[in-house]
């Protein structure tokens, strides 16, 4: 490990130094889950979305995959996170719970019908920007779960509730997140 990098996450409490290695207690107890790339664990789709949210999902989906695909595949990523930066900006007070349902549901029922891929990074995004075209805020997160490692991104209230996730959603460690401050809730 890099010195530098071994310093910085000494200082903000992610490691600390031990005489000898020891193993760590899972933040969260939870069943092995499948593997999982985001889209096999809700019922996306299934639920019906109403409401202003509708017609505005295909195009957050749009520039969602618009973001992505702008540049080189290599910054995909970098793009993505640099425009919900941007758009958390313009939001003026925080969704209501059910105002961020509705969102993260039309995305989903949405996405069925476009033609690239729209998983929970996709999904997640989108539903983050349609919130911000309302000025609403959310809080973006993306996250790991280990053994086996798992990736998943996910919208949570600012008050640190997830919206429209299965359980298996609060075996993930948020790693980045954009918006509101926030607490996991284990």
């Amino acid at each position: 490990m890099p010195q530098l990098l071994a310093v910085h996450l000494l200082r903000i409490g992610a490691l600390y130094p031990t005489p000898a290695p020891v193993p760590w207690a899972s933040p969260v107890s939870a069943l092995a889950p499948a593997a999982s790339w985001g889209s096999a664990e809700h019922p996306a789709g299934l639920a019906k979305a109403t409401g202003r949210f509708s017609t505005a999902a295909a195009t957050a989906l749009v520039a969602t995959s618009f973001i992505q695909r702008a540049g080189p595949r290599a910054r995909a990523m970098n793009r993505l996170v640099s425009a919900l930066r941007a758009s958390a900006a313009f939001a003026r007070r925080p969704a209501s719970p059910a105002e961020a349902a509705d969102a993260v549901l039309a995305v989903r029922r949405t996405a069925w019908h476009a033609p690239v891929r729209t998983a929970c990074l996709e999904e997640s995004a989108a539903a983050a920007f349609l919130l911000a075209t309302h000025r609403l805020s959310i809080v973006w997160c993306h996250g790991i779960a280990a053994d086996p490692v798992r990736l998943h991104a996910w919208v949570q209230t600012v008050d640190g509730d997830i919206v429209a996730e299965p359980p298996s959603t609060l075996g993930y460690t948020p790693a980045l997140t954009i918006g509101a401050r926030h607490q996991h809730r284990p």
